[in-house]
């Protein structure tokens, strides 16, 4: 397996990826569509721009790697090694991920798009998701406190069956919490 510390890789094809360890490395713009990666393990790497729909990450390491600005459709992220797990998306679409189960104490999800994604008995505590678009996100037994809701839109979470003390909301989020019980605010 080869090893590679402080490279950037630019407009790489999933045809051309060589698996391997990835350590400070930055990938910009390049295309890993349907690409799996088993095998991989990146530590504190930034993708930016990338494509990374439908991938493959089963067994796959994630430490301290940052999205930015990328697509990313239909991840298993739960298949991925969960030792030190940490992201920080920015600006991503992450539609159809699945995060089930995960240890994502304050991961960032800022800015993005969530539609579909699986959070249920995940561990967000402390995780924000400041201005993201969560339709349709799934918070089922998901440990939510201390998480950040702030100007994130059309979230709906249980209170009854998620851990939310603490969790930061803004008074437009407030139906996202209530809309179980049919109340009508405003």
């Amino acid at each position: 397996m080869t090893y590679h510390s402080e490279r950037t890789f630019q407009k790489i094809q999933s045809s051309d990826f060589e698996k391997g360890e990835y350590d400070s490395c930055e990938f910009v713009d390049c295309n890993f569509n349907n690409l799996n990666f088993d095998g991989s393990s990146f530590e504190k790497c930034i993708f930016k721009t990338c494509d990374l729909s439908n991938a493959k990450v089963s067994g796959v390491t994630f430490q301290n790697v940052t999205f930015d600005t990328c697509k990313i459709l239909g991840v298993h992220f739960n298949s991925s090694n969960p030792f030190l797990l940490e992201f920080n998306f920015q600006k991503c679409q992450l539609d159809y991920c699945n995060f089930f189960n995960l240890k994502l104490k304050k991961s960032i999800f800022q800015n993005s798009r969530l539609l579909e994604v699986d959070f249920s008995q995940a561990d967000l505590s402390g995780a924000s998701f400041l201005g993201s678009e969560l339709s349709g996100a799934v918070f089922d037994q998901t440990n939510l406190e201390k998480a950040d809701f702030r100007e994130a839109e059309n979230y709906r979470i249980d209170p009854e069956i998620n851990r939310i003390k603490s969790a930061r909301f803004d008074l437009e989020g407030i139906p996202g919490l209530l809309g179980k019980y049919g109340i009508k605010i405003g």
